[in-house]
């Protein structure tokens, strides 16, 4: 079996995951870790300070980019126009002229793109995909996403662009909608069959912040879809704790709860395939088809596109949060969120709508 050759640009953080998954791919026979490129020092693995720089000392055939999103499009280009296929971290893109772009650059070097929507190579996801398209759960009434996540001081400050909507000029478009929770938004999308970037007719953005940031910790976004069904996001990095993120489909036959980061549909647990290995085989014959090529993000890109160009977001009045920990544990609650989600989700609603206490003026944009 011929091994692929594998490259990793970025390899702190998430992208440690990606290297751990290369060496067990490895181990199998089949991939290699050729190199890796980050700035930062890397040791036990050939490494380089940049992409350009590793691609021009080796031969690859797959580059995995978990680096910033700002950086997203260009190492992409980097790796496609050298030869190479592309597993491309979420969000693919920080706008939707980016995305435009990058679908050019597919086009024309014709390599393959696969973005790094894990959820949606569950068997979970495409199940209840497949009972929602079978009208098992009668008329959809709408879908919602939730999140209730904690976030710490230093989740902020582990890098430049963490909590930027911009940074030296060039959009990041960080924050919960897009970035740590992109995952229920993308899956929402993907439940409603929805997927590609003309099935969004609409999309209602209330964004807040309780940390020192420029982007949004705390928000809801309404979304309507081509095929007339409203999406829910309501999503904070404020909870009292950290639960496991639900998407939700209301239907008149009753309601399903898809728990993604556990690959379950109430309590029945689902297998998950790996993008990667979908990458590989998608090589090897390319009548496989890809989970989550560039154009099935194409909604997403446009719900990343209205939070971009949405007003910041605003602050939450310092009498609706409490504060925990010290330095770099520091983190704050915003009080009651829990349930200004658990309602948002039930009707559908944005925060402002329902009366949430910091939505005196909320600044809905809508696009």
């Amino acid at each position: 079996m011929t091994r692929t050759r594998v490259a990793v640009a970025g390899v702190h953080g998430h992208g440690a995951s990606h290297v751990r998954n290369v060496t067990r791919l490895a181990e199998a026979g089949r991939a290699e870790l050729v190199a890796v490129a980050d700035p930062r020092p890397t040791e036990g693995v050939r490494a380089f300070d940049s992409l350009e720089e590793l691609l021009s000392a080796a031969q690859v055939d797959v580059v995995i980019i978990s680096t910033p999103i700002q950086t997203h499009v260009p190492l992409a280009e980097l790796a496609m126009r050298a030869g190479a296929d592309v597993l491309l971290e979420k969000p693919p893109t920080a706008s939707l002229a980016e995305f435009e772009e990058l679908t050019k650059l597919v086009d024309e070097t014709g390599r393959a793109c696969q973005v790094g929507f894990q959820a949606q190579a569950s068997e979970a996801t495409l199940t209840l995909a497949k009972t929602v398209a079978d009208g098992e759960l009668g008329e959809i009434r709408g879908i919602s996403a939730v999140g209730k996540w904690v976030r710490r001081a230093q989740y902020f400050e582990r890098a430049r662009w963490a909590g930027k909507r911009r940074l030296d000029g060039v959009d990041v478009v960080d924050g919960a909608v897009t970035n740590p929770l992109a995952h229920a938004t993308a899956a929402a999308l993907l439940l409603d069959g929805s997927t590609g970037v003309d099935d969004v007719r609409s999309v209602e953005t209330e964004l807040y912040r309780a940390n020192p940031i420029e982007s949004d910790d705390t928000s809801t976004v309404r979304v309507v879809t081509s095929r007339g069904t409203t999406i829910l996001i309501a999503v904070t990095l404020c909870a009292t704790e950290h639960l496991e993120p639900a998407v939700i489909v209301h239907g008149s036959e009753g309601d399903a709860v898809l728990r993604y980061t556990s690959d379950r549909i109430g309590e029945t647990k689902y297998g998950r395939a790996d993008l990667l290995e979908n990458l590989i085989a998608h090589r090897a014959d390319p009548t496989v088809p890809l989970y989550v090529p560039l154009a099935a993000t194409g909604a997403f890109t446009r719900v990343v596109e209205a939070v971009r160009t949405a007003p910041d977001p605003a602050r939450i009045p310092d009498e609706f949060v409490r504060w925990e920990g010290e330095g770099l544990e520091r983190r704050p609650i915003v009080l009651n969120v829990e349930n200004w989600i658990d309602r948002a989700s039930d009707e559908l609603a944005l925060f402002g709508e329902l009366g949430a206490p910091w939505t005196v003026q909320p600044p809905r944009e809508k696009s």
